[in-house]
């Protein structure tokens, strides 16, 4: 639930039985059957380092004085389906925005920040069990790079006993592809490749199929023809097999990121089930364009204009992953499944600077953005909180549902995802999520809840001297870095070094490029600006792998009014967690003095206020029956949903400012719901 509606239903009773009356009618079930055929299959393609002006229908047809590539495929899905033109990244750098989009939570409360490569993805709810939950067969082909365990130390030796958060022990049935991130850097393989400027970059990569290492059978795989040949396979045979349940597939790209490394062979005639990419499962031979000579074939269209090699490398890349995206999407239509499948499309970050290559005299050959202007018209890239580090290409495709050549500018963020595949599968989400479902945007029906956009991340470089930057930005100091959006504006700030640095606000609808910083200019920007100082401390919790200059600063009291007792909502059915009821119709409406309910049958959402006598730590108490979840403000207080044991007591510290504060915890209940949440002032000193 965005914090405007919650906030709202703590002022009075009246409040609250107004609020009562304005629910939305009820879209979603608690339970689903596994056979149902009115779900539809979800793809979520995922890129690697692509920038959202490479998109052609973004940005790259628009060049018409400068170098460009084409996206002729992509282009072709977003006119038959609706450009995403505001999706936000959870952090400009693949690892936490690639736990943020599994764990359906943004950067304030993932456990993979700033760089932690190869950290284990969270023991939690993630898209693939809730859509395993929602009766789905789940798959992931592709790179992972959140194993945790032995890799974290570097053990090349590790299996997937040895790996804490392998895929298949967060929710996926099937799992091929690469599991450390840094093998995603090269993209054969099985093979050797001499032009890398690291030995890490030369050597063959690991691949596994579930619990079995396979990349001996790889040879002249180059993985964007096999990561999509692969899904092709189990799309077809699923759909050949008559399956009464519904798929999930998250592909996951390795490209274009790291190594500049083409494709041994020119793309195969025709798209779909008889054409283009095949999978032959035999060993050495193991996808149809494993032939030919590796890292060689140059799309035509890129050759002959006086580019460098960098930029015809990069450019076929490109075209290579808009072939693929382009099979997929025939080979759904082939099967007649395309009307009953949602694909989306989008990239884990800006644009990247690395090509990975050296000259036969061993110098270093860098690849820059600038080529083909792959941040759009925007200022930054990887690793840049400035839009062009953020703002990722993103389109949604879904024919008879979603509108075709529709647009949205709506802002939304990976952690939205979540709550939207579950929509779709017919269930609510864990009320773990910090993401609101999109289906009201993709599909035109019902109110768009707006996202809450957050970023958090550390870098230790600078923003690129690129010279369409601003010349502000340039070389820049990046450092710790934070973006909230508040009341349509963006907050942005880098190298804070206290939680006093003011943000930036721009009006990114006005101006995009973010000259004009709007902090300062009138009595309303100050405000604004102090709600989004306040905003940031409201719906994160601090992480002792990731420490921010604001990490001790007390939680900001609301103007919400103390009310007594709770105010609660029961929701029917039977939940696999505890769900996210934003979109449920609710049951009965009540006040107890005590977080107590009786013939309950389903879900209870109670909601009250917490009033801080004075400024300091608080050590929350939770005591439960059954699995909970526990929000203040929209901050994460206690999660005892995932892995609930009863009889357990739940407890966690949080400094908050004197005033009051909001609460809201969700419990599941068969017969009666009872809770206990108790507060002790701890002292205004200490960490948590």
């Amino acid at each position: 639930m965005t914090p405007s509606r919650r906030l709202l239903k703590f002022t009075t009773v009246m409040v609250i039985l107004l609020a009562s009356q304005l629910i939305r009618p009820h879209r979603v079930g608690a339970e689903t059957d596994a056979g149902s055929s009115d779900r539809p299959n979800v793809i979520f393609i995922l890129l690697d380092d692509m920038g959202w002006g490479d998109f052609g229908v973004l940005h790259q047809n628009g060049l018409s004085d400068h170098k460009r590539h084409r996206t002729p495929m992509l282009d072709q899905m977003a006119s038959e389906g609706m450009q995403l033109r505001a999706h936000y990244c959870p952090a400009p750098v693949c690892a936490p925005s690639r736990s943020s989009l599994l764990s359906g939570v943004h950067q304030g409360h993932t456990e993979v920040r700033d760089n932690q490569f190869d950290k284990a993805l969270a023991d939690n709810h993630t898209l693939a069990s809730v859509m395993k939950a929602a009766g789905y067969e789940t798959w992931l082909v592709g790179k992972y790079g959140l194993q945790g365990g032995a890799e974290r130390k570097g053990d090349d030796t590790a299996t997937p006993d040895q790996w804490e958060a392998y895929p298949t022990k967060r929710g996926f049935d099937q799992f091929y592809g690469y599991v450390r991130h840094r093998d995603g850097h090269v993209h054969y393989p099985a093979d050797e490749w001499n032009l890398g400027d690291s030995e890490s970059h030369r050597s063959p990569k690991q691949v596994w199929f579930n619990d079995q290492e396979v990349s001996s059978d790889l040879s002249k795989c180059y993985t964007t023809d096999l990561f999509a040949a692969r899904s092709k396979d189990w799309i077809i045979n699923h759909a050949k097999g008559n399956s009464d349940k519904p798929f999930f597939l998250y592909l996951a790209f390795d490209t274009p990121h790291a190594a500049l490394q083409l494709p041994s062979v020119e793309f195969p005639k025709g798209y779909g089930v008889e054409g283009g990419l095949q999978w032959t499962g035999k060993p050495g031979e193991m996808i149809n364009t494993a032939k030919g000579t590796i890292d060689s074939y140059r799309h035509p269209e890129y050759t002959g204009q006086g580019w460098s090699d960098a930029e015809e490398r990069f450019a076929t890349m490109v075209r290579r992953i808009d072939n693929a995206v382009g099979d997929l999407l025939q080979t759904l239509k082939d099967l007649s499944i395309d009307d009953n499948t949602m694909v989306v499309i989008s990239c884990d970050n800006g644009p990247h600077h690395e090509s990975y290559l050296q000259t036969l005299d061993g110098k270093r050959v860098n690849y820059t953005p600038e080529s083909f202007q792959s941040y759009g018209p925007f200022d930054g890239t990887k690793r840049d909180v400035w839009e062009g580090g953020i703002r990722v290409g993103t389109l949604a495709w879904w024919p008879g549902k979603i509108a075709s050549g529709s647009k949205s500018d709506q802002p939304s963020q990976f952690h939205d995802w979540m709550p939207t595949f579950a929509r779709v599968a017919g269930i609510a989400p864990p009320a773990r999520t910090d993401g609101v479902s999109l289906l009201p945007t993709l599909t035109g029906n019902g109110v768009q809840q707006p996202s809450q956009i957050y970023i958090e991340y550390f870098q230790g470089g600078r923003t690129t001297s690129y010279g369409d930057f601003e010349k502000r930005k340039r070389n820049q100091r990046r450092r710790q870095m934070q973006v909230v959006f508040v009341d349509g504006y963006k907050g942005v700030r880098v190298d804070i070094q206290d939680h006093q640095d003011a943000f930036a606000i721009y009006d990114l609808a006005n101006d995009p490029k973010e000259l004009k910083n709007l902090a300062g200019t009138s009595d309303e920007f100050d405000a604004i600006e102090k709600r989004m100082r306040d905003r940031v401390l409201q719906i994160r919790r601090t992480n002792a792998s990731a420490p921010r200059p604001y990490d001790n600063e007390p939680i900001p009291a609301s103007e919400t009014k103390a009310i007594d007792g709770w105010h609660y909502s029961t929701f029917a059915g039977k939940f696999p967690f505890v769900p996210d009821v934003d979109d449920l119709e609710a049951g009965d409406l009540g006040i107890v003095e005590k977080m107590e309910v009786s013939s309950v049958d389903g879900a209870v959402k109670f909601e009250g206020v917490f009033h801080a006598d004075q400024t300091g730590w608080y050590e929350a108490t939770l005591r439960c029956d059954t699995p909970t979840f526990a929000r203040i403000h929209d901050a994460a207080l206690i999660d005892a949903d995932f892995g609930f044991q009863s009889g357990t007591t739940y407890q966690t510290k949080i400094r908050l400012a004197k005033g009051n504060h909001p609460v809201t915890i969700t419990t599941l209940a068969e017969g009666t719901a009872k809770v206990e949440l108790n507060w002790k002032y701890v002292g205004s000193g200490g960490k948590e």
